[in-house]
């Protein structure tokens, strides 16, 4: 039973990946349309579009729009986390539920949402309304991400440093910060990936200031390029990296966390 099971992931992920992977095969190919048998090893389309200004524009856009996204999405999510720990009030289950929605409203109809309310206050059709719509989208992430982590907290901890004398704010610091820290690391740099990938809700915002996935959508729409593969193949990688650090993150932070209870 436990080989079937390991051969059914093994499938699975295979299904998810080949697609990608046939992307990525055929990225360094030189031929313009994808063809079998491969001809020669080429990186002429990676070339092609890192002599492409528009693309370099886009990648910049998508760069600032992925840093302030995760940023912010990262520090209110850990506020909005910390108050759902911290506090009891009436109506806290309808503010978590609310707190992690977005994610689960359909991306066209969130970004037709966030269209017609950033025109409503002169906001639309500029970088900063795709930074608004990211975090919007984001922050539940990140929420969800440091609610496992303070989960994890004894509850005990924050009275402690009541009693040697810390005030609230100074707990937060030295306390409550540094054991969120993973948590925080690994929410910033998986609300960084969303944002990077993320590219419905900014097609519908952007106005002309698109990034790059909504550069790709728009170069697919008028022809058939091989430059989509290299920037396909390109841009998973660096997800992958920021997922894969994340992931390193909250493990290397539940290690430390095993090691002061056996020291215990």
């Amino acid at each position: 039973m436990r080989y079937v099971l390991r051969l059914y992931i093994l499938l699975v992920i295979a299904f998810i990946f080949a697609p990608i992977a046939v992307s990525f095969v055929f990225s360094f190919s030189e031929n313009r349309f994808p063809t079998l048998p491969l001809t020669e090893f080429s990186t002429i389309w990676y070339q092609r579009v890192l002599d492409e200004p528009a693309f370099a524009d886009a990648f910049r856009r998508s760069l600032i729009v992925a840093g302030s996204t995760s940023l912010l999405s990262t520090f209110i999510g850990f506020g909005a986390a910390y108050v759902d720990y911290r506090y009891r009030f009436f109506g806290k289950k309808f503010y978590v539920a609310i707190g992690i929605m977005p994610p689960m409203i359909p991306v066209l109809i969130l970004g037709v949402a966030m269209l017609i309310f950033l025109s409503q206050v002169g906001l639309s059709g500029d970088l900063h309304s795709v930074v608004i719509s990211h975090v919007v989208l984001c922050t539940p992430f990140a929420m969800a991400i440091n609610r496992l982590r303070l989960a994890q907290m004894a509850p005990n901890l924050e009275a402690a440093a009541w009693n040697l004398g810390a005030n609230e704010w100074r707990t937060m610091r030295l306390v409550i910060v540094p054991f969120c820290l993973p948590a925080i690391l690994a929410s910033a740099l998986i609300t960084a990936a969303i944002s990077l990938d993320e590219f419905a809700i900014a097609w519908f915002v952007c106005g002309l200031e698109d990034t790059l996935p909504v550069k790709v959508l728009n170069l697919v729409a008028r022809q058939a390029s091989p430059s989509v593969n290299a920037i396909g193949s390109f841009t998973f990688t660096l997800s992958l990296i920021l997922v894969v650090l994340a992931q390193a993150a909250l493990i290397a932070g539940q290690g430390r966390r095993q090691k002061r209870r056996t020291g215990e």
